[in-house]
């Protein structure tokens, strides 16, 4: 899923990062190790723009914080200046200003959430019903449950309590550094709590998340955004290699 025009041939990766710092070094993980070959020169060309002080997405969201646009369009435009062909935005509620950039930049973005919806298509057996564990940001913006309609899949929400005191306060503990035993605990409550509504998956709808929150820690398959677009991004590049 792809918005904007394209101004190169040989792809170049924009890494629009630092929502947070950690999500955006998981996420290049995940792009390199997704990426085949046996060489250096096999891998994609990257730029990563990593900036901490983009404010943060969910209190925008919620009016109790100022709005992330003009850091997104500064961001898109030093990826853009680098030589990126391409941007990637490894963080699900930024997401929700894509929109409001995307006519400005000059480059496609590649849609996160659109590949999720995508991706959850083509698993079997056949999901009818998906929870979701992100930002009160996220879900209150309806980013998923808008992609997720178009594809004929019905979404399943925490409840108030538990995206309160579970999912938030776990992606805050990420967020500061603490990976514990505690941390994963009240993710996997959460996911537990959404199978229990039906969940045949669990969409770990922040970046943070599965950094506190292992695939086997689930008892239904659990999907990583920033995965799946790693993998969208290697699918786009590898196409673009065999064109030329």
């Amino acid at each position: 899923m792809t918005t904007g025009t394209r101004t190169a041939t040989t792809e170049i990766i924009g890494i629009l990062g630092g929502m947070g710092p950690a999500a955006t070094a998981d996420f290049y993980a995940k792009l390199v190790a997704t990426t085949p070959g046996t060489s250096d020169q096999d891998h994609l060309r990257t730029v990563i723009w990593s900036d901490p002080t983009i404010p943060d997405r969910t209190e925008a969201l919620l009016g109790d914080g100022p709005d992330p646009t003009p850091w997104l369009l500064e961001g898109s435009r030093v990826l853009r200046e680098a030589g990126a062909t391409v941007i990637a935005i490894p963080c699900n509620t930024a997401h929700a200003f894509v929109p409001r950039i995307v006519d400005h930049i000059g480059l496609p973005i590649v849609h996160m959430i659109g590949e999720v919806a995508r991706h959850l298509t083509t698993l079997n057996p056949r999901i009818h019903t998906v929870g979701l564990l992100a930002t009160t940001g996220t879900v209150r913006a309806g980013l998923y449950q808008e992609w997720l309609d178009r594809f004929g899949v019905r979404l399943v929400l925490p409840s108030t309590l538990s995206q309160n005191n579970e999912v938030m306060t776990a992606i805050h503990a990420v967020k500061a550094g603490t990976r514990d035993d505690r941390t994963t605990a009240l993710l996997a409550r959460a996911a537990r709590r959404l199978t229990e509504q039906g969940a045949q998956a669990v969409v770990a709808g922040c970046t943070e998340i599965p950094l506190g929150l292992p695939a086997d820690a689930v008892d239904v398959p659990l999907v990583d955004p920033a995965l799946v677009l790693a993998r969208a991004l290697v699918r786009r590049a590898t196409a673009e290699n065999t064109a030329a």
